[in-house]
Formats: C-alpha cells, sequence, structure tokens
C-alpha cells in the first residue's frame, strides 16, 4: 500500500480523494455501471431469481407438506383417541354382559339344584311312605296267616282251653325258630 502511495505522489503530486468527482471518472463510473448492470441482469439475475424462486416454492411446499401431515395426523389421533373410547365402552359392555351371563347361569343352576333337590326329597318320601306301607301290609298278612294257622291248629286238636294255649306257645316258638328263614323267602 505505501508503494501505490509514493507512485502517486511523484506523478500528480497531490493526494487522490475518492469523494471528489470529477466529470470524467462520474462519465466512466455510469457507463461501467450501466454495461455491468445489463450483463448481470442478462446472464447473471435470471439463474439466481431462479434459484430463489425454487427455493422459495421448495420451502413452500415443504410448509404446506407439514401442515398436511400435521392435520392428517390430527385426524388420526382423533380416530384413534375415539376408537380406544369405543373399544373401552364395548369392553366395558361386554363384561357387563358376561357378568350378567354368569349370574344367570349361576341363578338357573342354583333353580335346578334346588328343583333336583325337592324332587329326590319327594321321591324318597314316597318310596319311604310306600315301604312302610308294604312292612304294615306284610306285617299284617304274617299276623293274620299265623292266626289262621293257630286257629287252624286249635280246630283240628280241640282239647281244652290249657292244651290250646300249649300249641299256640308251640306253634309261635317255631315260628319264632323259623322266622329268619321265613323272612328271607
Amino acid at each position: 500500500m505505501n508503494l501505490l502511495y509514493v507512485i502517486l505522489q511523484e506523478h500528480g503530486g497531490e493526494t487522490p480523494n475518492v469523494f471528489n468527482l470529477t466529470s470524467n471518472v462520474a462519465f466512466w463510473t455510469l457507463i461501467i455501471f450501466a454495461v455491468l448492470m445489463v450483463v448481470l441482469a442478462k446472464y447473471a439475475f435470471p439463474p439466481i431469481l431462479g434459484y430463489a424462486a425454487a427455493r422459495e416454492q421448495r420451502i413452500q411446499q415443504a410448509l404446506d407438506d407439514a401442515r398436511r401431515q400435521r392435520e392428517e395426523t390430527e385426524e388420526l389421533l382423533a380416530m384413534q383417541r375415539e376408537e380406544l373410547t369405543q373399544a373401552r365402552v364395548q369392553s366395558q359392555q361386554l363384561l357387563q354382559e358376561g357378568r350378567q351371563a354368569a349370574e344367570r347361569v349361576r341363578q338357573e343352576l342354583l333353580q335346578q339344584a334346588r328343583a333336583e333337590g325337592d324332587e329326590l326329597i319327594d321321591r324318597t318320601r314316597h318310596e319311604i311312605e310306600r315301604q312302610r306301607v308294604q312292612a304294615i301290609e306284610s306285617l299284617r298278612r304274617e299276623a293274620a296267616e299265623l292266626a289262621i294257622a293257630a286257629a287252624s291248629r286249635l280246630l283240628r286238636e280241640r282239647l281244652d282251653s290249657a292244651e290250646d294255649r300249649r300249641l299256640v306257645t308251640e306253634y309261635l316258638s317255631g315260628i319264632e325258630s323259623a322266622a329268619p328263614g321265613a323272612g328271607a323267602s
């Protein structure tokens, strides 16, 4: 830099001032500026502006895509929340229906068990009553047979009353000794 300053002082002796506008310098500056603007406008500005417009369009498209995806995501999230809520309601309904069905089955089984128990008790009572009636009937028949047998023996051997007593006592003793065999037949 110092070298340039030294050279300029030797040729003109005065210090150049950039802000000192002379008509000659201003004219050439305007011409160079105009030529440079024409060249830039023809060759440099269209690609730069095209790149800027394309970049602006890509950014706008990316913003639009992001907004659209956010809206779709919010819609999907809302749908999933709604489906989750519906699934919870359905599961609660299924659980409630299952509980009600289980309670119905339990009540039906209890009623069935009670009915079967009552039926068994009734059958047992009827069986006991039938066997009691049979036992009474059997005792009556045996008593009647004993009475008839004793009477027939007494009629066959009509002796005296002491003899009648002895025959009845013997007959009853004979029946008692033969009773286990007679009861089995």
